[in-house]
């Protein structure tokens, strides 16, 4: 199905912080009830000279094998920038249903082996090495999606590993570029012990995505000074699951972070069902 509609949110606007996320989160959360209605929507924030396109807002088992949100992870486009942040199921053809060529890809980051955020890292892999005719890109990805570890096998083959110019093991605190953007890989609480997040510093500021992770003790010292902080929130408030946020942590986090705007992505079937 071809994109009918974007919504772009600029984040320029001033404010307090949580005042900015309460405003953003009631605009994101009727974009969120359209694209319940028509999945033809794809929502896309403007930062700068930087776009962030939320090519799927859901996350989980049963959101994933309904597709009641697509989960189709997270494009972002810049001057020399062009990645695709967890390209979970729907990514490939989503993106080009939304006219985001592929083929211009120079990295492909994986926060982790579970499904919704790594099913079509092969197939993006093979249009960003044009067929795998040429070694390009980077690939930065969990140490489970890259060997395995004790509860998962690697999630992308060797085969597609070695045609990448770069291969970055993303364990927290390792740093690295794509383009002019340093990004490093953040802490996260999951049921995945190899689970990361990543924070972007460019130019025009920081901004950071949390991944699948539950509140702990220390997370926020990787989300301080962002302009904008992408939370996946699984679950409402009084709801908890392992290795996942609720508002409430979402709240907590924003509250220990202050960043000027912040999106709630990777929705469970809970958080739809209460939205």
């Amino acid at each position: 199905m071809a994109v009918s509609s974007k919504l772009r949110i600029f984040l320029e606007c001033a404010g307090a912080p949580c005042t900015c996320w309460l405003i953003l989160h009631k605009v994101i959360q009727s974009a969120f009830s359209a694209q319940s209605r028509n999945h033809a929507n794809i929502i896309n924030v403007h930062m700068a000279k930087l776009d962030l396109i939320f090519l799927g807002t859901g996350g989980g088992r049963f959101v994933t094998i309904t597709q009641r949100r697509r989960t189709a992870g997270i494009r972002i486009v810049g001057e020399d920038l062009n990645l695709h942040l967890d390209p979970g199921p729907g990514a490939l053809v989503h993106s080009i249903n939304g006219g985001l060529d592929p083929q211009k890809l120079n990295a492909v980051l994986v926060s982790h082996s579970h499904p919704d955020h790594y099913t079509d890292a092969e197939v993006m892999i093979e249009a960003m090495t044009h067929g795998m005719t040429k070694k390009h890109g980077v690939l930065a990805a969990a140490r489970s999606v890259l060997v395995g570890n004790e509860l998962v096998e690697a999630s992308i083959s060797k085969y597609h590993q070695q045609m990448v110019e770069q291969r970055i093991e993303a364990t927290p605190d390792v740093k690295f570029k794509v383009g002019n953007t340093e990004i490093s890989a953040t802490k996260a609480g999951h049921t995945d012990p190899d689970a990361v997040g990543f924070r972007f510093e460019t130019e025009f500021g920081a901004f950071a995505y949390t991944s699948d992770s539950e509140y702990f003790e220390g997370i926020a010292k990787y989300y301080q000074h962002v302009r904008l902080l992408m939370l996946c929130v699984m679950r409402p408030s009084g709801k908890p699951w392992k290795g996942h946020m609720t508002t409430d942590d979402a709240i907590r986090i924003i509250e220990e972070t202050r960043p000027e705007q912040t999106i709630l992505t990777h929705l469970g079937m809970n958080m739809i069902f209460q939205g």
